[in-house]
């Protein structure tokens, strides 16, 4: 990492110089935390967060003038962009358009993103060598309004529970906000859509388990206030959520940080920030990194989905968002 003097500074990161302009401007009032703090925390962790996104499609979540301006969602790669950043093309039904969104191939592109005012990185659940196979399952305990993190916590006892039964690793994190997530690594052979059926299937069995504590209600007005909503669209396609160890958009800049399942008991998501994670990482190394060790099958899911539509047809929710 070289600095140079005057009001830009070039950082030199995986072999190539990512000039960072306004590196003194401040994105997080709460606490004063500049870009350049935001640069050097993904130094940081670079291990980690190339390891989240390597080779994924990545949504920026851009802050042009820090937290008290507007948040962009970026999936089109903004232009200007050095010809050594990589992309992967994903194409949208929706819009009948396709797009080239972010690759990140090595730490270089995380920074690059930083210059560009990215705060939180989103990657899909997927790869670019098969954008429409899903390699990870992810699990997304969201609590309602009315629900503590203590609620969260024990069902989150319960997924590790239903986990270990079907012989499936689970790699938890925080969100950074209200909730927990847990990413299983999945063998790339189901679409997006059965991935989603499987999500829903494990979601309904834990509902099953912690009746009264999870909700898997498809409209917002019918959960429960007080439940933890065990979020299976998380895995419907183009949907993201932050990786292991990006920076979320809060005054306090707190970051979705891994997690051991021992650490789940008594975590407090709120102390884990870009002042305190770099310590914990130079510490602990990246809980994620047996992540690819073992791809699990998702047959067993998939047979409680056909199951749950064969016994319950009326209960399917739609595709899209609630």
């Amino acid at each position: 990492m070289t600095p140079s003097r005057g009001p830009a500074e070039e950082v030199e990161v995986a072999g190539h110089i990512v000039r960072v302009s306004n590196p003194d401007r401040v994105y997080f009032p709460e606490i004063g935390a500049t870009k350049r703090d935001l640069v050097d925390y993904y130094l940081s962790v670079g291990e980690g967060i190339v390891r989240a996104l390597r080779d994924r499609p990545c949504m920026m979540h851009r802050y042009p003038d820090g937290l008290a301006g507007d948040k962009v969602h970026q999936k089109q790669l903004p232009k200007g962009a050095p010809d050594w950043v990589e992309t992967v093309p994903v194409y949208f039904p929706r819009f009948k358009r396709t797009v080239r969104e972010l690759c990140v191939t090595d730490l270089a592109h995380v920074v690059w993103a930083v210059q560009m005012s990215a705060v939180e990185l989103h990657p899909w659940n997927s790869r670019r060598a098969d954008v429409e196979r899903p390699d990870e399952w992810r699990i997304d305990l969201d609590p309602m309004p009315e629900t503590g993190f203590d609620r969260v916590r024990q069902v989150a006892a319960v997924v590790h529970e239903l986990l270990d039964e079907l012989g499936i690793v689970g790699y938890p994190k925080t969100s950074g906000g209200d909730g927990l997530h847990v990413y299983v690594r999945i063998v790339p052979e189901h679409d997006h859509g059965d991935v989603r059926r499987a999500a829903l299937a494990f979601a309904r069995e834990v509902e099953r388990r912690a009746p009264g504590l999870v909700t898997t209600a498809w409209w917002r007005k019918d959960r429960d206030p007080s439940a933890v909503f065990v979020d299976y669209n998380q895995n419907a396609r183009d949907h993201t959520i932050a990786a292991a160890y990006s920076v979320r958009g809060t005054p306090t800049a707190t970051v979705s940080c891994p997690i051991t399942w021992e650490e789940v008991a008594d975590v407090e998501p709120a102390a884990l920030t870009i002042a305190t994670v770099p310590e914990r990482f130079a510490r602990l190394g990246d809980l994620h990194a047996r992540i690819d060790d073992a791809a699990h099958d998702i047959a067993p899911l998939l047979a409680w989905a056909a199951r749950d539509e064969r016994e319950h047809p009326e209960a399917q929710p739609p595709e899209g968002d609630a």
